[in-house]
C-alpha cells in the first residue's frame, strides 16, 4: 500500500495555469511580428533621417531656369528673419547669374502680407527687376507650393529649378518637386545661429513625420 502511494506520487498533474504549445507558437510569433515592426520603423525613420541629413548639408546649385524661395513667416508685410534669410540666399544665387528668374511661393492674408507677396517687394527693394520675379501667393503649405511651383515651370517652360530653404526642408520639398514631375536641385539657406538641441529636434521631427504622413498618403 505504501509502494503504491509512492508510484501515484511521482505522476505530477498538469498545470492548469501553463499555456498549451499553439497558445505559446502563438505569443512567440506575435512577439516577433512586434520587434520586426519595431525594426522596420526605426529604420525608416533612420533612413528619411539620412536623406534630410544629405540634402541640409550638401548645395546642388547650378544653372538653372528659375529660383524657387519657399515660404516662410511674414509680419505685416515684413518678412521673419527666416524668410529673410531664405530670400537672401537666394538673392546672392541670382547674382552668381545661376538663373535669370525667381519664384516666390507662399499665401496667407491678401497678397501684400502673404509669404509670396512679402518675398517679392523684398526681392523689388534689392533691385531685382519685376519682370524676373514671379509670386505665387495661393499656397498654404509644402505640398500645396511644390504644386503651384509644376504649374509655374508648365506655364513658364521652365526645365530645372533650384529650390531654396532651410536645409532640413529640401528633401521632402525635392519628394514632393520629383513627384509633380520637375527636374530641382536644391541649395539650402545659410543658418545665422546655430540652433539648439531642442530646435533642431523638432524641425528633424516635423520633416520626418511630415515627409511619411505624405508617402503613406500617396501610396
Amino acid at each position: 500500500m505504501y509502494a503504491g502511494f509512492v508510484e501515484e506520487s511521482r505522476v505530477k498533474p498538469r498545470d492548469a495555469t501553463k499555456p498549451g504549445k499553439p497558445v505559446g507558437v502563438v505569443r512567440r510569433v506575435l512577439r516577433w511580428l512586434l520587434v520586426a515592426g519595431l525594426a522596420a520603423i526605426a529604420g525608416w525613420f533612420l533612413w528619411v533621417y539620412g536623406q534630410i541629413h544629405f540634402y541640409a548639408t550638401h548645395d546642388e546649385a547650378r544653372p538653372a531656369d528659375a529660383i524657387a524661395i519657399f515660404g516662410a513667416a511674414e509680419y505685416d508685410g515684413r518678412p521673419s528673419p527666416v524668410l529673410r534669410a531664405r530670400l537672401d540666399h537666394a538673392l546672392a544665387l541670382y547674382r552668381e547669374h545661376l538663373a535669370p528668374l525667381l519664384i516666390t511661393l507662399g499665401g496667407g492674408g491678401d497678397r501684400r502680407d502673404s509669404e509670396g507677396g512679402v518675398g517679392h517687394d523684398y526681392l523689388l527693394a534689392h533691385e531685382v527687376p519685376e519682370s524676373q520675379i514671379i509670386a505665387e501667393t495661393q499656397s498654404t503649405n509644402t505640398e500645396e507650393s511644390a504644386a503651384r511651383l509644376a504649374a509655374i515651370a508648365r506655364e513658364n517652360h521652365l526645365n530645372r529649378i533650384l529650390a531654396v530653404s532651410d536645409g532640413t526642408h529640401l528633401f521632402r520639398i525635392r519628394a514632393l518637386c520629383t513627384s509633380l514631375g520637375l527636374n530641382v536641385v536644391t541649395s539650402p539657406r545659410i543658418e545665422a545661429r546655430r540652433l539648439s538641441f531642442w530646435d533642431a529636434a523638432e524641425r528633424l521631427m516635423h520633416e520626418i513625420l511630415s515627409y511619411t504622413l505624405w508617402r503613406l498618403k500617396v501610396h
